[in-house]
């Protein structure tokens, strides 16, 4: 996985609705990330707060200020104008800013959105933002999900029980098995126990993910994502300037987005997801595969969405993805290192993941992730997933090696 070879350009996927030319492979690079404080934040602190928060520190990471940003990307579910409310908190006017929802595939897709606005003319340094204050707060303040007529009477708890309806399904079409859905959570909790940033700090057995309380049969609570605050910030730039600045540069490689449905009554196929045409995209605008990757950071609100994307990404067949997961093969010191940070299952999880699986990705690539680093770090994979399984959208980050 970590020979990387000498690769031509290779065609990207256009912007729907926007360039009339494909993006260019390896055209800009993210050359800052940072998290804003994380779990629960202090008292009296917003989801802009956070943003803000995290663009500071994202800024800091690469040597750049705010006098130098032009173009803004955010989104939350706690601002009807995210990108409006944080450009008059940071006392920015951009020449551009994007403020697109997918929900956790937003941060992916914003990452495509920059390089299209940094490639048209449109800015020149992005800053992508994200910020939430779920756990402070609870429900309030937080959009509620659309009712849909077709669910309502079943009285599902959202979003667990639509996640729940695809891990069923994949058991019973497949053979998975709650016990093979647990090492994924007892891999992402080995991770975590790596990361002083992680929120959850004990050891967790395959036994104890079993044994908590059910949440939406076959869920587990140990099966589900973490509820906590927090926020996150990329900084995106040309590769003729990120080469210049303070960390070395994540070049961005390949991008690719799709969605499948809205509700999860809808999905045509509950046990495939979009990923797998938002992923080709990716790869064939990269001019790598799946077995290239050295690092995979996927989304991961419940132990099915991360079986379900190993699947769909192609690093192991459909309906294999418990097979795949066993014997520690995702976990430090496995095969394939998956969710190194601890993911939103043991890491941090406000609301939307995506951000922070880029975060993690791009310290990955720069050899900064002290004992959980992954050794010869080239090349990174991150996936968002929005709704319920509904928007899918992947990155392909590389290092300098991998151009």
């Amino acid at each position: 996985m970590n020979a990387i070879a000498s690769r031509p350009a290779t065609p990207g996927p256009a912007i729907a609705g926007g360039a009339s030319a494909p993006l260019k492979r390896g055209a800009v690079a993210i050359v800052g990330a940072a998290e804003s404080d994380l779990g629960k934040v202090a008292p009296g602190l917003g989801p802009i707060d956070l943003m803000a928060q995290a663009v500071t520190r994202a800024l800091d990471d690469c040597g750049l200020a705010l006098r130098d940003v032009d173009g803004v990307f955010a989104t939350t579910s706690q601002s009807r104008m995210p990108t409006l409310a944080l450009c008059e908190y940071l006392g920015i006017q951009p020449r551009h800013h994007d403020a697109t929802n997918m929900g956790g595939a937003s941060f992916m897709t914003m990452v495509a959105r920059a390089q299209a606005a940094i490639e048209a003319g449109l800015c020149e340094v992005a800053v992508i933002a994200y910020g939430s204050t779920q756990r402070s707060m609870g429900r309030a303040n937080v959009a509620a999900p659309d009712i849909n007529p077709h669910e309502a009477p079943y009285r599902p708890l959202y979003t667990a029980s639509s996640y729940a309806l695809a891990a069923s399904r994949h058991m019973h079409e497949y053979g998975t098995t709650r016990r093979q859905l647990a090492e994924i959570a007892v891999a992402a909790r080995q991770w975590a126990l790596r990361n002083p940033a992680a929120w959850e700090k004990k050891p967790l057995a395959i036994e104890d993910v079993l044994a908590s309380p059910m949440i939406s049969e076959p869920l587990t609570l140990r099966d589900c994502c973490l509820v906590t605050d927090g926020g996150g910030a990329l900084v995106v730039t040309s590769a003729a300037r990120a080469r210049d600045l303070r960390r070395p540069p994540a070049y961005v490689l390949g991008v690719g987005e799709a969605i499948g449905h809205y509700s999860i009554s809808a999905m045509p196929d509950l046990t495939t997801t979009a990923a797998a045409r938002s992923g080709a995209l990716a790869y064939r605008m990269a001019g790598l595969s799946a077995r290239e990757m050295d690092v995979a950071q996927l989304y991961d609100a419940f132990t099915i969405t991360t079986l379900l994307f190993l699947e769909d990404l192609g690093f192991c067949p459909k309906g294999e993805g418990g097979r795949f997961v066993e014997d520690g093969r995702i976990a430090p010191g496995g095969e394939l290192p998956v969710n190194t940070s601890g993911g939103g299952l043991s890491y941090c999880h406000p609301g939307m993941y995506g951000i922070f699986a880029l975060i993690e990705a791009v310290r990955q690539l720069r050899g900064e992730c002290g004992e959980r680093q992954v050794p010869a770090c080239n090349t990174a994979l991150a996936h968002g997933n929005g709704g319920t399984l509904s928007s899918q959208s992947t990155v392909i980050l590389g290092n300098a090696q991998a151009l």
